[in-house]
């Protein structure tokens, strides 16, 4: 089974735990603080990953950080886990879960990529455009300055793509030329 299947399959399954126990708040809240502190934690990412350390180390290492900072489902799961010599996954099953979490909530993530900081006037156009689009209860905007574009935004929401900057419309140009459709 590929990683991705499996740190899928671990979150549905926590999921579905933590809904049944109602602590599906609570347990999301504990995917977010352990993908980030994962993130930005390289040393604790090869130690999760690397197959030479005993899983007694790994659950003691985990335990540590985390132990009295979250939920006791979230605990036992982290356990599990690691018993079942799975915690190469963990990062990616944190990910899951909040990916499921957000589809469940109705939460979209658009990704703006503009040639300078988006205003709030800009903000509220997007989540607008995506909300009537998506039909999401709710838009996070991730935002990314990227001097490259020249000019607009990329928008990106899901496998969907728009690209209304100066550099896209160049380069649409130039293929254009290139091809001699103009």
């Amino acid at each position: 089974m590929s990683q991705n299947k499996a740190s899928a399959r671990y979150a549905k399954s926590l999921i579905d735990l933590s809904t049944e126990q109602n602590a599906f708040e609570p347990i999301k809240n504990d995917m977010v603080f352990i993908e980030q502190t994962i993130d930005q934690n390289s040393l604790l990412e090869a130690i999760l990953q690397n197959p030479v350390i005993p899983l007694d180390k790994k659950a003691g290492i985990l335990e540590d950080l985390f132990g009295s900072k979250v939920h006791a489902i979230t605990r036992s799961f982290l356990k599990l886990v690691v018993s079942k010599g799975r915690s190469a996954i963990l990062f990616d099953t944190t990910k899951s879960f909040i990916a499921q979490y957000n589809q469940i909530k109705g939460i979209v993530t658009a990704e703006v990529s503009s040639a300078s900081a988006l205003t709030e006037e800009n903000r509220a156009e997007i989540v607008a455009v995506v909300t009537k689009e998506t039909g999401a209860n709710e838009v996070i905007i991730s935002e990314k300055v990227n001097a490259d574009l020249i000019g607009g935004f990329v928008l990106k929401v899901g496998d969907k793509q728009f690209d209304a900057s100066i550099a896209g419309s160049l380069n649409k140009l130039k293929k254009e030329l290139a091809l001699g459709t103009v």
